[in-house]
């Protein structure tokens, strides 16, 4: 069984897919029966959207075992809103992460020494996913050390992929048009390994969504 730990697609899917939503979205998704794996959050693109209302809706669909993270969130040094107000957007998440016990998807583009930083302050218990991780293997070593987990998909770089051990690494869609069992054999071609030897990471996942 496959895992698609991170999606944008509204199709279903053959296999277990955390689809991340809006939050009008996830308004319609938590007030209906429809099933599912959701994740929730304000993208450091949207920081500027922040409301202490939308943080009390996020945590009370915390609540509800549909939702089984927090994210995408993170920083990103290309968008629109002063690093500052993404920062204290991101640490609002991460610490609602925690009283949750939810992990966090996070997105983050430039800006992975104060992703560290934070992390090393913060010394969260939940675990951190950085999605759609494209960098070389000199930042994924780093990712690494610093406890994360890393998320690849149809981009991925080889050789941060081939450094990753299982039990860190997670394969995911995000907007990619290619099925997340193509991508399964993508990344287990560059490992050298059939694609069911990937499932260790899948372990980690079912240990979050049986919460």
């Amino acid at each position: 069984m496959f895992v698609d730990i991170h999606t944008h697609r509204s199709l279903p899917s053959d296999y277990p897919a955390i689809r991340n939503l809006t939050f009008t979205e996830a308004g319609e998704i938590f007030s209906s029966n429809k099933s599912g794996l959701f994740s929730v959050g304000f993208h450091p693109w949207f920081a500027g959207e922040f409301s202490t209302d939308l943080l009390l809706k996020l945590e009370n669909w915390s609540a509800d075992p549909r939702l089984v993270a927090i994210g995408e969130c993170g920083l990103d040094k290309n968008g629109q809103i002063p690093l500052l107000e993404q920062l204290l957007v991101f640490e609002k998440q991460i610490i609602l992460s925690e009283r949750t016990q939810k992990p966090v998807i996070i997105h983050c583009v430039g800006c992975f020494n104060q992703l560290f930083e934070l992390k090393k302050r913060i010394n969260p218990r939940q675990l951190w996913i950085i999605h759609g991780f494209r960098g070389k293997p000199e930042l994924a070593a780093q990712a690494l050390k610093a406890g994360c987990a890393l998320s690849f998909g149809e981009q991925a770089n080889a050789e941060s992929v081939r450094l990753t051990p299982v039990d860190k690494l997670f394969v995911e869609t995000d907007e990619s048009l290619l099925a997340i069992e193509e991508i399964y054999a993508r990344i287990a071609l560059i490992k050298g390994i059939k694609p069911d030897m990937l499932l260790a990471g899948e372990l980690a996942v079912q240990r979050f969504i049986a919460k």
